[in-house]
């Protein structure tokens, strides 16, 4: 029997984990993401140093090297996954943030944070949080709300089974999610004579579940009992692969498809079937149709409120549920009746069993893509003119808007920004976003002509995953040009990722739409009543000590040159064209510098979103937003 440390043993064991998709054999672990301190340079860093496979990459903030784990595991369809490892106390919570994501979006996440010494020796160590009531509590208990596994390793031999089942969980596709390995500093160093058979080369083969026969039949009998059924193609979808199935059930059915954010890109934009995003990011189309349907077959989907907007959208009164799913947990929301299994493998079976069913929703479907093909050319061409914008945007301006024009220099819109973008960048190109009003712009208007271009985190929509994100959609797919979406605010919360891509020479493109403030949040309030407050980026005014001064100008071009970016600043179409073909020339990572104006990104087409809004306030106009909520969740399904 081999003697190892507890840490050589991990490495060891990470490097003999495979995983059996549809045949094939996968090494499922390819690296480690790590910033070394105190708690794990002596323990997993040296064992790393002496890894055979494992590739390590230094990341510069570990909740950024956490989201660049997710988004490689998120581009390789769940397949392949980046481990993470960090040190003790600030270290590990940093990676608090990054396990939410993950196990919010259902996507595989491996933690190994350093802890505090398990033999309390010396006590207290560098950076530990101490409880006077409890003892055993560190940093690395916060990762237990937000892990779909968690483990402390206080003795070598614990190890064995705490690995066995962390694969079980990053490999069922019904329960992944962030997995917690925390290991003190001093049990990582510590050796044990572990079995060779715990070496051994391991397959978790991933099989497509198949749905129990008689929920088949029962599904296929409430369609063929309907005239307008609306497929939502959610995450599930995708890493199915089912997308082609999908197709095939919509075409023999003529039922249209919308998508959610996780599922945007499973079926092509261009199918002729698909009517994009759908809820309250969603479109005029899919919109417009959802109140229409009698039954909803909600594949792979969490049915989140943006989905639903706010269980509010679907309107029939006879409107009925199925929900295909590999999650029990999750295929029984909205009181649908569910279908549990792998998606592709239900979709084949649904389809079988319903025979030659034909909708008549296909007239009105064609209608409402038609219009939206029409809204959307409108949103691609806003125009600034000094009489206002050509045509007319849904945000409302104010007089603000010359101080904007001023500071910012430009007349660019948000939407006609996005259009060139979109149109510009190649086909196979893969687009990574996250938080602020671009999701919304994205879902809406972003098309994808090729499966899998579309990278969107917005089961959390966390800041700061836009750049960490297309790093590691860069080391999933190294041949393909990588663009992070992200607005101004994403990017002051975190960037430093893109240091991480120069020090890789893995290129990718950020595509910074600064509109100097959270955007998405001051329409929010202003919307609902309120003044904006905290929400633009202005200098505090120190008369009346308030953040209502001056917009602020900053060159973000500038910081991303100084990192050793190719960086360029963007205030017209013709500038925005340019600079896009002449980042694809370049062989290092590119930032665009796009300046917009505030609120010029698109409405809410049809659809409402479930907030808290005070119910006592000084200002009629919140008062009137509440009554407005109140009148809004008499429709709303209750559960």
């Amino acid at each position: 029997m081999p003697v190892l440390t507890t840490a050589q043993a991990i490495v060891r064991f990470l490097e003999q984990q495979y995983i059996e998709w549809d045949g094939e054999e996968i090494p499922f672990v390819d690296g480690m993401f790590t910033i070394f301190g105190h708690g794990n340079v002596l323990g997993l860093g040296q064992a790393l140093s002496e890894a055979k496979r494992l590739r390590v990459y230094q990341g510069k903030n570990e909740q950024g090297m956490g989201h660049a784990a997710i988004s490689y595991a998120k581009q390789n369809n769940r397949k392949r996954i980046i481990a993470c490892t960090s040190s003790v106390g600030p270290g590990s919570a940093n990676m608090v943030t990054a396990a939410s994501v993950a196990t919010v979006n259902n996507i595989p996440l491996l933690l190994f944070p350093g802890d505090i010494f398990a033999s309390r020796q010396p006590d207290p160590v560098l950076q530990q949080v101490e409880q006077p009531h409890d003892l055993t509590l560190s940093t690395n208990d916060a990762f237990r709300p937000v892990s779909k596994f968690w483990d402390r390793i206080t003795r070598p031999e614990q190890l064995m089974t705490s690995l066995i089942h962390a694969m079980r969980v990053l490999t069922n596709p019904a329960e992944t999610g962030a997995v917690t390995v925390s290991v003190p500093q001093d049990v990582q160093g510590e050796a044990y004579d572990f079995p060779e058979s715990f070496f051994q080369k391991r397959v978790h083969r991933v099989s497509r579940k198949v749905p129990d026969e008689r929920s088949v039949k029962e599904a296929a009998a409430l369609i063929r009992s309907k005239k307008r059924p609306f497929i939502i193609c959610g995450g599930g979808v995708r890493y199915s692969e089912a997308g082609e199935s999908l197709k095939k059930m919509a075409e023999a059915w003529n039922v249209p498809i919308a998508e959610t954010q996780a599922g945007k890109s499973a079926v092509e934009s261009t199918h002729e079937w698909n009517v994009g995003g759908l809820g309250v990011t969603g479109n005029l189309a899919a919109n417009t149709l959802a109140p229409k349907a009698d039954v909803i077959i909600a594949v792979g989907t969490r049915l989140a409120d943006f989905t639903t907007s706010s269980k509010q959208l679907f309107r029939d009164e006879n409107v009925e549920f199925i929900s295909i799913n590999v999650s029990e947990f999750h295929g029984v929301k909205m009181d649908a009746s569910p279908l549990i299994g792998d998606a592709e493998a239900v979709i084949e079976a649904l389809v079988n069993e319903t025979g030659n069913y034909t909708s008549e929703f296909k007239k009105e479907t064609e209608e409402a893509k038609a219009a939206w093909a029409k809204e959307k050319e409108r949103l691609y061409s806003v125009r600034y003119t000094e009489e206002g914008f050509t045509p007319e945007i849904a945000g409302h301006l104010d007089e603000e808007l010359q101080e904007y024009r001023k500071v910012l220099g430009t007349d660019l819109a948000q939407t006609t920004a996005l259009g060139i973008v979109n149109r510009e960048i190649d086909e196979d190109a893969v687009a990574v976003g996250a938080a602020g009003s671009l999701p919304g712009d994205m879902q809406r208007l972003w098309e994808s002509s090729r499966k899998y271009r579309y990278n969107m985190e917005y089961g959390y929509s966390c800041m700061g995953y836009e750049i960490s994100g297309a790093f590691g959609a860069k080391l999933a797919e190294p041949d393909k040009e990588v663009y992070a979406m992200v607005g101004d605010g994403s990017f002051l919360m975190l960037h430093s990722e893109m240091i991480t891509s120069v020090q890789e020479n893995k290129k990718i493109n950020v595509m910074l739409f600064d509109n100097s403030g959270y955007g998405c949040i001051n329409n929010l309030q202003m919307g609902n009543g309120m003044q904006s407050i905290g929400t633009e980026f202005r200098h505090r005014d120190e008369a009346k000590d308030e953040m209502c001064g001056s917009v602020m100008h900053i060159d973000y071009a500038k910081v991303a040159e100084g990192y050793g970016l190719k960086t360029y600043r963007v205030t017209t179409e013709e500038g925005l064209k340019e600079a896009i073909a002449d980042a694809k020339k370049q062989t290092v990572s590119t930032l665009i510098d796009v300046k917009v104006l505030p609120k010029t990104m698109t409405g809410d087409y049809e659809s409402w979103w479930h907030v808290g809004v005070s119910e006592v306030s000084e200002r009629e106009s919140v008062r009137e937003s509440f009554e407005d909520k109140e009148k809004q969740l008499q429709d709303a399904r209750k559960y």
